[in-house]
């Protein structure tokens, strides 16, 4: 089976269509948005309209019939302009509306699935706990007990994106129903017994929502069931893996964002009575840049390249998320060096970046997490 580096006709177009719509639209107002901490409801319905929130989901249920990788490129060049409208996207899509898509019966997809394609309403997806994250099952203390016709939910989640705006529909959760057994139920935003806290003061992503929640003797109704009984743990695997992709596709345009950045940057600034980007200092920081957005971007193609051919993508998925996420760090670092006091400043893209990209490293699996999936990928 051969593989290709060009995207096909109709992604490349699509690509340009998004870059344009980040440029023209998000960039514009990207500083005034973090700076204020808030959540761009105008941006997400535009979103919404463009269809990016429906990409791999099929046209029955209001999607755009388009592929996994198609959706990586969508958050690719919006992270490219801002980390925070990218998490929005990434987590709405991969986090809130694919579990469902993948693991719902007809009935529930045709209920939840169509007003989440349209960017009508977002999903969230809660799975870390104060006591546990990556360690879900020994972690996880958010208990569901069955009464009747419904589970009654008491717990808690943590760093929940999407999770308390006025377009969020469902959160789906995971709950212990048994002695290490771990199920996913979809919980509608208006149920009583959900508590959703107030946004939390964040390092960065400021103008994502990111909440705490708490149940406290929650009904919901047992066809809210999301799949199987028991089979929560292979649910969000699968969903963790999906994930690291698309925060690898998320990192890489910081990547490319501060490559971008640093070229105009180092072309308008002199020093010494010429452009910094004369000097090699400068210009290999640069070009040390641009390689590492180009690895990235190869990275994630072939992670989802293997997902598309239905080949194993666990390890390739880990790998485009640590080399990405660490590399995104590391750019945001040299290009606030090279903006030098201008990069200091949080109105400018790079400023934004070095805010951002730590949590690229934490999101969706630690780089230790990512490290110890590798080395047991390899048998070890």
């Amino acid at each position: 089976m051969s593989i290709s580096f060009a995207l096909a006709a109709e992604q490349e177009e699509f690509r340009k269509v998004v870059r344009g719509f980040a440029d023209d639209v998000i960039d514009p107002v990207a500083d005034e948005i973090n700076a204020q901490g808030r959540f761009p409801i105008g941006i997400i319905h535009q979103m919404g309209e463009m269809g990016l929130f429906g990409i791999p989901f099929e046209e029955r249920y209001d999607g755009m019939g388009g592929d996994f990788l198609t959706l990586c490129l969508a958050i690719e060049e919006i992270g490219r302009v801002d980390q925070s409208l990218g998490i929005t996207l990434e987590a709405a899509v991969g986090l809130g509306a694919a579990p469902l898509h993948a693991y719902g019966t007809e009935e529930q997809k045709q209920h939840w699935l169509p007003a989440l394609c349209r960017g009508e309403r977002l999903g969230a997806f809660g799975l870390s706990e104060p006591g546990g994250g990556s360690d879900n099952v020994g972690g996880t203390a958010t208990r569901a007990v069955r009464d009747g016709d419904d589970w009654v939910i008491s717990g808690s989640k943590v760093f929940i994106t999407n999770a308390g705006t006025e377009l969020t529909s469902i959160i789906t959760i995971t709950a212990l129903t048994g002695e290490r057994e771990l199920t996913s139920i979809i919980v509608p935003a208006d149920t009583p017994g959900l508590t959703i806290a107030p946004p939390y003061r964040k390092v960065g992503w400021h103008a994502s929502d990111t909440r705490e929640l708490s149940f406290s003797d929650m009904r919901v109704p047992i066809d809210h069931t999301l799949g199987e009984v028991g089979a929560g743990f292979r649910q969000f695997l699968h969903t963790l893996d999906d994930g690291r992709i698309a925060i690898a596709a998320l990192a890489t345009g910081m990547i490319q964002g501060c490559v971008d950045e640093c070229v105009r940057y180092a072309g308008e600034r002199t020093a010494f009575g010429t452009p910094i980007g004369k000097h090699q200092a400068i210009a290999f920081k640069i070009a040390d840049l641009e390689v590492a957005a180009q690895s990235a971007r190869h990275l994630y193609y072939h992670a989802a390249w293997r997902r598309s051919a239905g080949l194993p993508y666990k390890k390739e998925a880990s790998i485009a998320k640590l080399y990405s996420s660490e590399q995104a760090v590391t750019a945001a670092r040299e290009a606030t060096q090279i903006f030098g006091g201008y990069g200091f400043m949080t109105e400018s893209r790079v400023g934004r970046f070095y805010q951002d990209a730590k949590v690229l490293e934490i999101g969706e699996g630690t780089s230790e997490i990512q490290r110890l999936l590798i080395s047991r990928e390899l048998g070890l």
